[in-house]
């Protein structure tokens, strides 16, 4: 059996050090894969050998997340816009002229940022519970929903309940038909890096920001309406935060968008990561290089 060599590396990207995991071959077509909340590339784990064995495959880490350089939030001010930043520098800085992206959670709106501004590198979309219509919110954004409207110490207050080990259990447990298939060090892994000393202003100033996203809605969907990427939405149906409906909009305005459902929930690599990574793999074929 022929494995995949793993690499842990670092990039000087405006300013900031990005962490970023990196396997496969350096000449075949690039596999860019964009994490979440409150997760890192750390997701990937599973997901990265099977991609490996055929794409270059490249899993950063944000700036908030994981390894990659935290400053405090009195000196960079967490936005969307600015993780869309970062990760312009990055692929910048590593040349990558083509990519198909990975979008997932937070990096749906990051990814679809770069989509936006780089038409011409993306190859493809894979979108993993990664929204991009209003229909595809959950009610478990109404309490962030309310600090949109008031952002009042009361609501800010209310919403560190999100970063809490419970919450965060939550988000991996809800929709899992047998939660023995969770590895306890995801959530563990998450929760250390939230529990860090500036992390919990972080999470929140974006919890605010998100609403930046939902804004932005109508200028991704018409990216998909006018340049037709070809699309995979690769969906944990169970999810509470992302719903069906979310995936299903995608071919409302793209007739290249196919969507497929896994009996899981917001974290389906967890779960069904070799019959998600296969799908990927089948959709890769018909990319252009």
């Amino acid at each position: 059996m022929i494995t995949t060599a793993l690499h842990y590396n670092y990039v000087k990207t405006n300013d900031l050090n990005i962490f970023y995991r990196e396997a496969g071959p350096k000449d075949a077509p690039v596999i860019l894969l964009l994490h979440g909340y409150p997760t890192s590339s750390f997701m990937f784990r599973k997901l990265i050998p099977i991609l490996a064995a055929q794409y270059h495959v490249i899993a950063p880490d944000l700036p908030g997340f994981g390894y990659t350089e935290s400053p405090d939030p009195a000196q960079y001010h967490y936005t969307f816009d600015n993780l869309a930043k970062a990760m312009q520098g990055f692929i910048d800085n590593l040349k990558l002229k083509r990519f198909a992206v990975y979008i997932f959670d937070y990096g749906a709106p990051t990814g679809l940022r770069l989509a936006l501004a780089n038409p011409e590198k993306i190859t493809g979309i894979i979108s993993q519970n990664g929204n991009a219509y209003e229909e595809g919110l959950g009610n478990a954004w109404t309490p962030i929903q309310k600090y949109w409207k008031d952002e009042s110490t009361e609501n800010r207050n209310t919403l560190k309940e999100f970063t809490s080990s419970k919450m965060v259990k939550f988000q991996y447990q809800t929709g899992v038909a047998d939660t023995s298939l969770i590895e306890p060090e995801a959530y563990l892994v998450d929760q250390h890096f939230l529990d860090l000393p500036g992390h919990l202003d972080i999470q929140l100033d974006l919890m605010l920001d998100y609403r930046s996203n939902v804004a932005l809605y109508p200028k991704f969907q018409a990216y998909f309406r006018d340049k037709k990427p070809k699309l995979l939405a690769v969906w944990g149906k169970n999810d509470p935060f992302f719903l069906p409906a979310g995936a299903e909009a995608y071919k409302r305005d793209n007739p290249n968008a196919k969507v497929k459902f896994y009996d899981t929930g917001h974290f389906a690599l967890e779960t069904h990561a070799q019959e998600i990574g296969a799908d990927i793999l089948e959709f890769m074929k018909d990319l252009p290089k």
